[in-house]
Formats: structure tokens, C-alpha cells, sequence
């Protein structure tokens, strides 16, 4: 399975509650944080909600 990376890039705040809920599922603790996440068609539609926040390398 691949892998992808992503970064947060923008804060939350004054945003929906709901983008925010997606970026802590996603496992994001702080502000420019990167993680590695599985390619699955979940993450990837968590991505697209909050793909203005976050940059996917």
C-alpha cells in the first residue's frame, strides 16, 4: 500500500468546527506537523475536505 505525506499548512481557526474535527483525525497535533498516512479512499476524502489547511507531498 503507498504512502503520502501531509503537512498542515494553515491554521483552523475560523474555519467550521467540522474541518477542524478532520484535521485532528487525521492525526495533526500542532501546526506544521507532518505526518505519513496509508493511500486508502478514506484519507483521501479527509484530505480533499480540509485540502486548503494542509499540503500532500
Amino acid at each position: 500500500m503507498s504512502v503520502i505525506t501531509i503537512k498542515w499548512k494553515k491554521s483552523t481557526i475560523g474555519y467550521p468546527k467540522k474541518q477542524s474535527r478532520i484535521i485532528r483525525a487525521l492525526g495533526f497535533k500542532r501546526l506544521n506537523q507532518e505526518l505519513e498516512k496509508h493511500d486508502t479512499p478514506i484519507i483521501r476524502g479527509m484530505v480533499h475536505k480540509v485540502r486548503h489547511l494542509i499540503e500532500v507531498k
